[in-house]
This record gives C-alpha cells, structure tokens and sequence, in this order.
C-alpha cells in the first residue's frame, strides 16, 4: 500500500499529531460476520508501528490459528485474518451493531494502539467498489484484487452507494484547515476514486489547489504494487504519470513524479500544475522520509 508507506515517512517529517488522514472505506467487506476494513486498518496498524512489514498489511508476527479452524466449516480462506487482527474486527463488529459510526469506532481503535495522528474514514455512509472484468459480472474489489489476483481486462469500476453517502465533516473541515494536503502513491481509482467521488470532496480539494500535491503511482509505465497500471489501461487511459495527472488536474497544484520518468515533466506542467521528478521508490522508512521531506518542501506549508 503506497499510502501506508509513504505515512511511515512523513511521521518522520512532520509531528503525528499533525497528521489527519483521510481513509478510503470502499474496500470494506464482511468476512465471517465481521465487518473489516482493509485500507482503514492497514493505515492504523502502520501508524501504531504494528504492521507486517513484509506484507504491508496485518500485523507483525501473528499467526492463523482461528481462519485455519474457521476453513473447517467455510472452506479454504481466500482472505486473510490473523489471529490477533480478528480481535479489531470483532471489537468493530460489536461497536457498530451497538449503534456506534465507523468513524467513532476507528477514533477508539487508533487510541487504543497508540496512534497519535487522526484516521478518519472517508464516510460513516456504505460504498462498496465493485470491479467489471471483461467477460464476467461485476465483483466487489477484495474478491476482485485479492482472490482473483486482479486477473482479466478491466472495464469499469462502480462506487455503488456513492449517490447517497456523504463526506465525513471532520474531513472536510481538516482540508479546509489544513497547510498542506498530500494524495499518496495509491490506486486512482479504488484508493484515491471513492474519496475523490464524495459530494463536495473534489469542490474543498479545488479552494486549496496550490496547497494539494500528488504523487504518481505510475513509476517506468507500471506499478510497483496493484492494479493501477491495469485499470489505467483498460479504462483507454495513458499508463504514465501524466495519466495520472489528468485525473487531477483540477485539484491537485504539485505533481510528483519519479526521476525516471522525468520526460513528462514539461506535458504535465502544460496542465497547469507544478511538476517535481524525484525518487519516489520507498524501499526503507529513510527513502520514505526523504520524499515526504520533498513533497513537503514543494508545498506553501
């Protein structure tokens, strides 16, 4: 997760208690009768200094007793819980059927490990990205990216229940407050996409465009990690970073790119943003830091 990564580094640049992030929801799913949610918890874990750090996701040496148990009367897992990480899910689970909103329960959970920045989930409303793959119906993302590998041509993407969901007010009030507002290295479309699509997200993000930065997912016509480069293409879209800056361009004033694909520096600058090519390679929390050092330097902060 680009954005995950890319939070390790900045902590590193900037006190936590000056971090709000806001978190895409679309990825949420109920797994076994817990409602998990996969972006939200990652972004947490992360933060707490818990994560796996080789997957990037769950937490750091736990283990799979309870799916293991649980494949006896479900069937082989496609979708991993650890042991440790079924404890934030059942605790979730229990707080939202006693009426509390997701955006509560996530404040308790960041609390309860230690996170020192605010998470805000992007909406106490339910949207729920849905994946149409040439030659198949339509499948909510995780059964898309994750049991099917992020296999087959993509030919649309669906935020259903975006019409009806609304922004958290937190969130739009930390845009409206805010001295710098960073769009990590994430998917366009099902990171980025159902923040983006909320009722007057694009709209409080537009009022602040010299004060918004970006940073391209897209490094040498690929990801490094997940399906962008495939969406990009199969939506007939230009795999590069200037693809991805003309998803942005009415929001987003800096534009970030990695110094191999400097060459589109100057089309990009012709969209009317600033244009910085860098290393935006991540591979240790140090590399990480530094770009959030950068990113952070071309911004009025």
């Amino acid at each position: 997760m680009g954005a995950a990564k890319f939070l390790r580094g900045l902590v590193k640049r900037i006190p936590p208690e000056r971090l709000t992030v806001i978190v895409n929801t679309g990825d949420d799913e109920n797994f076994y009768g817990l409602h998990v949610s996969p972006d939200v918890d990652t972004v947490t874990y992360t933060l707490a200094g818990l994560v796996n750090p080789g997957h990037g996701w769950g937490l750091k040496d736990d283990t799979f007793a309870a799916l293991n148990a649980l494949a006896r009367f479900y069937g082989k897992p496609w979708f991993n819980l650890g042991d440790r990480d079924l404890a934030t899910h059942l605790y979730r689970t229990e707080r939202l059927r006693a009426g509390e909103s997701l955006s509560r329960v996530t404040a308790l959970i960041a609390k309860r490990l230690g996170v020192r920045s605010e998470i805000l989930p992007m909406s106490d409303d339910r949207v729920h990205t849905w994946v149409k793959v040439r030659g198949r119906a339509a499948m909510p993302f995780q059964e898309y990216f994750v049991r099917n590998r992020s296999r087959g041509a993509v030919e649309g993407i669906e935020l259903r229940g975006i019409e009806d969901a609304r922004p958290l007010p937190a969130a739009l009030s930390a845009l409206r407050r805010a001295s710098a507002v960073i769009l990590a290295p994430s998917n366009p479309f099902v990171s980025l996409g159902p923040i983006l699509a909320l009722k007057g997200m694009r709209q409080a993000l537009a009022k602040i465009r010299p004060r918004v930065a970006a940073i391209s997912p897209i490094v040498g016509g690929r990801t490094l990690k997940g399906p962008a480069d495939k969406m990009l293409r199969g939506l007939g879209l230009e795999v590069s970073p200037l693809g991805v800056a003309r998803l942005y361009r009415d929001i987003v004033g800096v534009f970030v790119m990695d110094i191999r694909d400097k060459d589109y520096l100057e089309p990009v600058r012709a969209l009317g943003m600033r244009a910085v090519a860098v290393d935006t390679i991540m591979t240790t929390p140090a590399k990480a830091a530094r770009l959030a050092g950068i990113v952070l330097n071309t911004l009025p902060v």
